[in-house]
């Protein structure tokens, strides 16, 4: 493979900048931009060295190169990072230098496709790198953090292995009838296979928990005009994002902006008090709210404590109900007006206006997403692509159960049984194809 160059500290006013040189000819590279006491390639791994940087015999700046020699490094390859002052101007000279060098401009997440390809990572491990770059909150940080140590792989190889034991015992019956292999029987083959469907169940079941502490929850605020949404919004965010007054129908269009309440990260949206009316402008931004509710994790019903129940309050709740929310009884500062003659699931009394119930409504939220009775030890899964895997490989062994219920020759269930090994392989990236890799690191940033 070629040797590739980048820049992998973020671009911007900063410190120190950073350029990554991997390939066979990183060392050689590097050695024709950075000028020291002593050439690279002399150089044990793991040691750094401080020089200047060489271009077209002009003094560029200070620099400190450090060397990883193949196999330990994080590609797997000779790899040779220069660190420079930070800013613009000066690391991408440095990258032109080492690019007129005879490196090529490495591609999105290219460092870490090689170190997959050459067996550094496997494709759970390299596919939470990018997690763990985006991670925003302290639980998202520890599940990226953990898939990269392997837990995934980890737990995934151990079904494979009962998988390839009962594979192996088939085989053996089948290939060999005439040796004295006991006998396998049905019954506890129904069982030690619902055993594995039960493990890659749990599995899937941590999916919608691993996807919000990933990406967070999409959570729209609803409720009739000037009950206190935008105030809300602002209250959470922390900006002035929603313009707030005491007119009806200010906000006409979705406001976003994402948040941190506790340790979960919200997507908030503040949308158009839902009404009827005759103003077109109002009327659309109307509609609008009622297409992001579709989509919505979850929904903060804002209620005004100070105001009777209306007919656009019930409205809201009716289209809501099914739903997961969190029924908000705003402006508790004023005097109660607001009578419910029914039972609501999920409230928390709130004055938006003096900052009051914020720790109610994050125990609430935490309740709601179960967040206090999740396993921190589990494996969580939180990648569309590893559920997709796990769903199919369920499938499959449920396929199994039902031939073997079904007295389906011992043959044609060792068949079926490859095929979940290789949905598994796939999952982990034994078994891949250069269209699902390419597909999975184009969404890496350069320089990773």
């Amino acid at each position: 493979m070629s040797t590739i160059a980048a820049i992998c500290t973020s671009q911007g006013i900063g410190g120190i900048g950073v350029v990554r040189i991997s390939g066979e000819n990183s060392i050689k590279i590097a050695d024709s931009v950075f000028k020291s006491n002593s050439k690279l390639d002399k150089l044990k791994g793991y040691t750094a060295k401080f020089g200047k940087i060489i271009e077209n015999g002009e003094f560029i700046d200070e620099a400190i190169a450090l060397v990883f020699r193949a196999p330990h490094s994080y590609t797997g390859e000779n790899v040779v990072e220069i660190s420079c002052h930070g800013g613009l101007f000066l690391v991408r000279r440095l990258l032109r230098a080492v690019l007129n060098a005879g490196a090529e401009l490495a591609k999105a997440g290219e460092f870490t496709k090689r170190a997959f390809l050459n067996g550094k990572l496997d494709l759970t491990q390299a596919e939470s790198v990018i997690d763990l770059i985006n991670s925003k909150t302290e639980k998202s940080n520890r599940l990226a953090f953990d898939v990269k140590q392997g837990v995934t792989y980890k737990k995934i190889l151990s079904i494979k292995e009962k998988i390839l034991d009962i594979i192996s015992s088939l085989d053996a019956w089948i290939d060999y009838p005439e040796e004295d292999i006991p006998e396998i029987k049905e019954r506890n083959l129904i069982e030690n296979l619902s055993v594995i469907c039960e493990k890659i169940n749990k599995l899937i079941n941590t999916y919608d928990y691993g996807k919000i502490i990933k990406s967070g929850i999409k959570t729209v605020i609803l409720g009739k005009p000037n009950v206190g949404k935008s105030t809300l919004m602002n209250l959470l965010s922390g900006t002035q994002k929603s313009i707030v007054t005491d007119i009806p129908g200010t906000t006409r269009d979705v406001i976003e902006e994402t948040i941190l309440l506790g340790d979960i990260q919200l997507s908030l949206l503040d949308t158009a008090g839902i009404r009827k009316t005759d103003n077109l402008i109002e009327k659309i931004g109307v509609e609008k709210s009622k297409d992001e509710l579709k989509t919505a994790d979850l929904v903060f019903v804002l209620l005004d404590n100070s105001r009777e129940l209306s007919q656009e309050d019930i409205e809201i709740l009716d289209f809501t109900k099914n739903k997961k929310r969190i029924v908000i009884i705003n402006k508790t500062d004023l005097e109660k007006k607001l009578n419910l003659n029914f039972e609501l699931e999920n409230i928390v009394n709130f004055s938006a206006k003096n900052e009051q119930g914020l720790n109610d409504l994050k125990n609430m939220l935490y309740k709601i997403i179960n967040i206090e009775n999740s396993d921190e030890n589990e494996v969580i899964i939180s990648n569309e692509r590893q559920l997709d895997c796990l769903k199919r490989s369920l499938k499959l062994l449920n396929f199994c159960i039902n031939d073997l219920k079904n007295n389906v020759t011992l043959d044609v269930i060792t068949i079926l049984l490859q095929e979940v090994l290789d949905v598994l392989n796939e999952l982990t990236g034994e078994n891949t194809n250069e269209e699902l890799i390419n597909k999975i690191f184009s969404k890496f940033c350069v320089g990773k």
